[in-house]
């Protein structure tokens, strides 16, 4: 195993890895903390993402990309193609004739991928598990930014500007190819190719999201905090069981690790998670949900909010409790009307000793100045 230290903090591991001979597929893998991980995967298909093409996926479906559990290996499952993989595949490239059997150097692989939610990209890893003898030799992504929801047709085509996020770059083995991204735009697309072919496990886009403000200002009450409508996880107590971005995803939870849960409290404390909204706001409904958390959930919750928006105040201002202290029900969506608007640029949200919740949704709309600020945001990263 080779692995390279840049100045980037971005480990770079390079050669092939060792054939399966038993065990757990994983012992040898490679992988590292890539410092990117923190922000949003904007390739999160429970946000909405697709690989909506592939110039080639013989061995195995591109749709494999996104699957958000780690790839899985049976070495004794084969097809009528081959072996089965979990991950995008493609066949082996040949050149035009035996005089010329290589492939040239031009030669590679494609994959459209539709980022789930628009965004600035921060990193990207191309993770090749399980892919030992059979990745590609080097990999590139471009990104691009479209409108509405384009046919794979309309991407390829001349009219739309591809931007290099990460230049062809030598990868390798089961492994997680980490590559920090500069690029201070915002994209709704991104193109993995493989040079010149192989196959590539999972793909994970990290980034922060960038939403459309006409289409915030058309919806007029959201929900501030949301995932898909730029609303960050800045900070938690605990992360012991899952990550607390997960209270703000889209939908329900439909299984408990879904949620928030914290490990047991043995002290007088609580845990909390404190939040960014989209922008600044004012809030006027909360709902906090418990959902499959039953003999876990959270016994009671408060939420305050902070405005640093306020010209008076600004990163001084202080946290305001907008719902006091509250009892829960485990399994449950509490819902709660503000006697009042509270404005904020910041959310937090405390339970009381300990437990989880599944999801904190904080209905309102953006101030004038938070839409005017979303709306410059936008326009200066080119949307």
């Amino acid at each position: 195993m080779t692995a390279q230290q840049h100045p980037s903090r971005i480990v770079r591991f390079t050669g092939d890895a060792a054939p399966y001979t038993g065990g757990d597929p994983y012992a040898d893998y490679r992988t590292a903390d890539f410092p990117f991980t923190r922000y949003t995967d904007l390739a999160d298909r429970g946000l909405g993402a697709a690989v909506i093409a592939a110039g080639d996926e013989f061995f195995a479906p591109r749709e494999n990309l996104l699957v958000p559990e780690r790839a899985e290996f049976d070495p004794g499952h084969f097809g009528h193609k081959g072996k089965v993989m979990d991950g995008w595949e493609t066949r082996r490239r040949r050149g035009a004739a035996a005089e010329q059997p290589w492939p040239t150097p031009e030669d590679h692989d494609w994959a459209l991928v539709r980022l789930g939610t628009p965004g600035v990209v921060r990193g990207i890893v191309v993770d090749t598990a399980h892919f030992r003898g059979n990745y590609p030799q080097a990999v590139s992504v471009e990104g691009a930014s479209a409108s509405g929801s384009p046919s794979p047709e309309q991407l390829l085509s001349d009219e739309v500007k591809w931007t290099t996020l990460v230049p062809r770059t030598a990868v390798a083995g089961h492994a997680a190819n980490g590559f920090a991204v500069s690029a201070e735009q915002r994209f709704t697309h991104l193109r993995l190719n493989q040079h010149p072919d192989g196959g590539v496990a999972r793909l994970r886009v990290y980034g922060e999201v960038v939403p459309d403000p006409a289409w915030l200002a058309v919806l007029g009450t959201f929900d501030v905090v949301a995932l898909e409508h730029g609303g960050q996880v800045e900070d938690a107590s605990n992360l012991f069981y899952s990550p607390a971005t997960n209270t703000i995803r889209p939908g329900r939870s439909r299984t408990m690790d879904e949620g928030w849960e914290t490990r047991r409290r043995r002290d007088r404390g609580n845990d909390w998670i404190r939040y960014r909204l989209v922008a600044r706001s004012w809030i006027r409904a909360i709902e906090i949900d418990t959902a499959c958390l039953k003999g876990n959930a959270a016994g009671w919750a408060s939420v305050s909010v902070k405005d640093e928006g306020n010209p008076e105040t600004g990163e001084g201002a202080a946290w305001r409790e907008i719902l006091p202290r509250t009892r829960l029900q485990p399994d449950t969506n509490h819902r709660f009307v503000l006697p009042a608007p509270a404005v904020g640029t910041h959310a937090r949200v405390d339970i009381y000793p300990d437990g989880g919740i599944s999801r904190l949704r904080l209905h309102g709309s953006l101030t004038e100045d938070g839409s005017a600020r979303l709306a410059a945001r936008h326009q200066e990263l080119g949307g």
